[in-house]
C-alpha cells in the first residue's frame, strides 16, 4: 500500500508541473489573461437529472412544476440565469468527465456510464457484439474510468494555491464493491481533491429507501450536506474550491415524505401520478438541502467572496421531469435532454436576478475556473470549452467553438431498446429509442446526425424551440455545412466512430 501511495503523490507533483505546463504552455492556441480577479472561493453544486423545467421560478421554464423550491428561488434571484447553458453529454459519467477536464466525451473517448470492472469488454468480445443483435453499428466498447493523465479542475485550481474538497457522487470510474462505489486507483484523492468524502447521503442508494415518522416540516438529515457544511465551516488558509455532487434527484426516488407528498397532492388536485408527486417531493428535499450548504456559507462570512454555480449534470428522467417546451429527455441529443438549468451567484461580480441567453456548456467550467483562479495564460487547443467571465460581468462573448455533443449508442442497451418508443416527443413519459448521434449548434441552429441511417435534421431553436420543425430539406446547403462542421470537430477530438455490424448488413 505504501508503494501506491508514492506512486500517487508522485504523480500529484508531475500532474502540478504539467498542469502549468498546460496553463503556461505556448504552443498552441492560448488566451492571454488581463488583470485576473482577486482569488474567490468556488462552490460547484451539481445536482443529478433535473430537468430544465423542474424548478418553476427558471426563466423560459414552462412554470408547470409544483415543486417548491425557495432555495434555489433566493439564488436565482441572487444571480444570473443561464436560458442557453447544456451539459456536454445526456447521461451522467461523460457529462461529470467532461465538467471536471474541459474536454468533451469525444475528447476523452468516455461517452457513455461507467459500469463494474466486469463489464470492460473490447469490439471484438462476443458477448459486446451480442447487445448489437439486429442493429446496424456496434458502438464503441465502455470506457470505465477516466485516465489518471488527464488534468482536473480540481488539479489546476490545486496547482493555483486552493484547497480541494468533494462531497458525493463521483461516477467517472468503474465500481468498486457497490454500484456508484468510489474506486480506490481512479477516485477523486487520485485526481486532484484534498478532501473526498464519499457519501450517499439520504438517499435511496444508501440503502434508506423509505422514511417513517417525519413529522410536518421535518426533512431527514444528509451525510452529503452534513461533510459540506464541514468543508466549508472548517478554516482555509487559501481559496477553496468545494464540488458539492447531490444524487438527487435520481432514480429510485425517497418515499415516505408524505407531509411533502400530501401538500403536492392537494396542490395537483389528482392531475399527477403518485410517482410524480413523490418526484415533486425529492426535488424539494434537494432544494432543502441546497439551502443548508448556502446557509453555511452565509454564516462563515465568506458569501461575498464565492462564485456560487447551481447546475445539472443532464436532463430530467422522461417518465417525471418537466421538459417542455423542450423535445426528448435524458438519454438523447435533443433539447431536453442537454439543456439544463445553471445559474451563477457572485456577490459584486455578477448582476443580482440577470438572465443570460448566451450559449454556454459545462466544457466551459474549466477555462473559466482556471482564469478566476488566476492563471495568466489558458491553452485552448486541446479543451473544447472557454472562459466565460465576459458574460458573468454582463459583457458580450463570441463562442470560438461551436458546440457539439456525441453519443454513439443506442438506448436502452440490449432487448429493451426494442420495448421503448420508438419516436421521441414531448413530456411523453416513457423512455424512447435513441440512435447513435452526434449534435452541433451554431447560433440558433441546431444539427442533428445519426450515424445509422446518414441522415440529418436541422432546427432553428430560436424559431422553434421544441425541435418540431426539420429544416434539413428545405436548407439542405446549411444542413450540409453544418454536417461538415460537426463531423470535423469530431476527427479532431479523435473520436471513436461506430463499426458496420457484419451480421445484420
Amino acid at each position: 500500500m505504501k508503494d501506491i501511495k508514492s506512486i500517487f503523490s508522485f504523480r500529484k507533483l508531475l500532474l502540478s508541473i504539467f498542469c502549468f505546463g498546460t496553463l503556461l504552455g505556448a504552443k498552441g492556441k492560448s488566451k492571454v489573461i488581463q488583470d485576473p480577479p482577486e482569488q474567490p472561493n468556488i462552490l460547484l453544486i451539481y445536482v443529478d437529472d433535473l430537468g430544465y423545467g423542474d424548478i418553476a421560478s427558471y426563466p423560459e421554464a414552462s412554470g408547470k412544476s409544483i415543486a417548491e423550491t425557495p432555495n434555489i428561488d433566493l439564488l436565482i434571484k441572487s444571480g444570473m440565469s443561464f436560458t442557453n447553458a447544456y451539459s456536454s453529454a445526456p447521461l451522467c459519467s461523460p457529462a461529470r468527465a467532461a465538467l471536471l477536464t474541459g474536454k468533451s466525451p469525444a475528447r476523452l473517448n468516455f461517452e457513455f456510464v461507467t459500469k463494474f470492472k466486469e463489464d470492460s469488454l473490447d469490439w471484438e468480445d462476443e458477448r459486446w457484439i451480442a447487445l448489437f443483435k439486429n442493429k446496424k453499428l456496434i458502438s464503441p466498447p465502455i470506457t470505465l474510468n477516466l485516465p489518471l493523465d488527464e488534468v482536473t479542475v480540481a488539479e489546476g485550481l490545486k496547482g493555483l494555491g486552493y484547497d480541494t474538497g468533494i462531497v458525493g457522487k463521483w461516477h467517472v470510474a468503474s465500481h468498486n464493491k457497490v454500484y456508484k462505489g468510489w474506486s480506490f486507483t481512479h477516485g477523486p484523492a487520485q485526481q486532484g481533491f484534498d478532501t473526498a468524502k464519499e457519501t450517499f447521503g439520504s438517499h435511496p442508494y444508501s440503502g434508506t429507501k423509505s422514511l417513517t415518522q417525519l413529522k410536518e416540516g421535518e426533512y431527514p438529515e444528509d451525510l452529503l450536506t452534513t461533510e459540506a457544511v464541514k468543508f466549508i465551516e472548517k478554516k482555509h488558509e487559501s481559496p477553496f474550491f468545494l464540488m458539492v455532487s447531490h444524487y438527487f434527484v435520481h432514480t429510485p426516488h425517497l418515499k415516505g415524505l408524505e407531509w411533502i407528498e400530501e401538500k403536492y397532492r392537494a396542490k395537483a388536485k389528482q392531475n399527477l401520478s403518485e410517482e410524480e408527486l413523490r418526484y415533486a417531493a425529492n426535488i424539494e428535499l434537494m432544494d432543502h438541502y441546497v439551502g443548508q450548504v448556502l446557509e453555511a456559507l452565509d454564516k462563515s462570512g465568506q458569501r461575498d467572496n464565492t462564485l456560487v454555480i447551481f447546475t445539472s449534470d443532464n436532463g430530467g428522467h422522461p417518465r417525471y421531469a418537466s421538459h417542455a417546451p423542450y423535445r426528448g429527455s435524458k438519454w438523447n441529443l435533443y433539447e431536453a435532454g442537454i439543456r439544463i438549468p445553471m445559474v451563477v451567484s457572485w456577490p459584486g461580480r455578477v448582476t443580482a436576478n440577470s438572465v443570460s441567453a448566451s450559449p454556454v456548456i459545462q466544457t466551459d467550467f474549466w477555462p473559466t475556473f482556471m482564469e478566476i483562479g488566476g492563471a495568466k495564460l489558458v491553452n485552448l487547443e486541446k479543451l473544447d470549452g472557454q472562459s466565460i467571465l465576459p458574460l458573468l460581468a454582463g459583457k458580450n462573448m463570441v463562442r470560438e467553438k461551436p458546440l457539439f455533443w456525441y453519443f454513439p449508442y443506442y438506448h436502452p442497451e440490449g432487448e429493451k431498446y426494442d420495448e421503448a418508443l420508438e419516436d421521441i416527443g414531448v413530456e411523453d413519459g416513457k423512455t424512447s429509442q435513441t440512435r447513435p448521434q452526434a449534435a452541433i449548434r451554431k447560433g440558433q441552429m441546431k444539427l442533428i446526425y445519426f450515424f445509422d441511417s446518414n441522415q440529418v435534421e436541422l432546427y432553428d431553436l430560436k424559431q422553434d424551440p421544441g425541435e418540431s420543425i426539420d429544416l434539413s430539406k428545405a436548407r439542405p446547403w446549411e444542413a450540409y455545412r453544418m454536417k461538415e462542421a460537426l463531423l470535423d470537430r469530431l476527427y479532431a477530438s479523435n473520436a471513436r466512430f461506430p463499426r458496420i455490424n457484419s451480421q445484420t448488413n
